[in-house]
């Protein structure tokens, strides 16, 4: 395949799984066909069953795209060697960052779990626990060395996800509430600070 080939592909499946991502997160995998898919992404049917020949492969897809950049996010406290402070604050704005650019996303991500996990648990066990006690031994080492209060870090990184993921999967409420159309900017601002410091008073870390 030349590079002509290459990048009319890649256009192609970007437009594709753009489309799916936000059609599964509005109507889910049982009401998003692919037909509408097809239509929004501006290709025939045909041409989507080319690169996903079934709807399921499709959303396993984007399921992955949605999982390996939530992920990459994460990771940073997994690997970080920094002052607790610092390292928990930019934990807190790299998964609210997800919640801006990402929220249908997101979303499609919260409805697989909320209805079970039926088509991505096995891989959510295989990549997502792993890398949660990971980021539970980071808490365990800074406990152990004094540098932050004893604290059961499996539901503090819960109550961490929940608050900052709720700003894509639930900002409909969030703007019903505010009286406004979508997030404003300042609003990530706002909830990055807050979250930042009930965690930090959580740990009793000096930021």
């Amino acid at each position: 395949m030349n590079d002509s080939s290459l990048k009319r592909r890649g256009r192609a499946e970007a437009a594709i799984l753009a489309a799916a991502t936000r059609l599964f997160a509005e109507r889910g995998f049982e009401g998003a066909s692919i037909a509408t898919v097809a239509e929004q992404a501006g290709i025939s049917k045909q041409n989507l069953l080319y690169y996903f020949p079934t709807k399921q492969d499709l959303y396993r897809r984007v399921l992955d795209d949605v999982l390996d950049d939530w992920l990459a996010r994460m990771a940073h406290l997994a690997e970080a060697e920094g002052a607790p402070g610092e390292v928990l604050r930019a934990y807190v704005a790299a998964k609210l960052r997800f919640s801006r650019e990402q929220p249908y996303a997101s979303r499609v991500y919260a409805m697989e779990v909320i209805g079970g996990a039926k088509f991505y648990g096995d891989q959510i066990r295989a990549r997502v626990v792993p890398l949660l006690r990971r980021d539970i031994e980071v808490f365990e080492r800074w406990i152990r060395d004094g540098r932050i209060a004893p604290v059961n870090a499996t539901h503090l990184l819960f109550a961490l996800w929940a608050m900052t993921q709720s700003y894509a999967d639930f900002s409909a409420q969030m703007t019903l509430v505010l009286g406004r159309e979508e997030l404003q900017a300042s609003d990530f601002e706002d909830a990055e600070r807050t979250i930042g410091e009930l965690v930090l008073r959580a740990v009793a870390a000096v930021a």
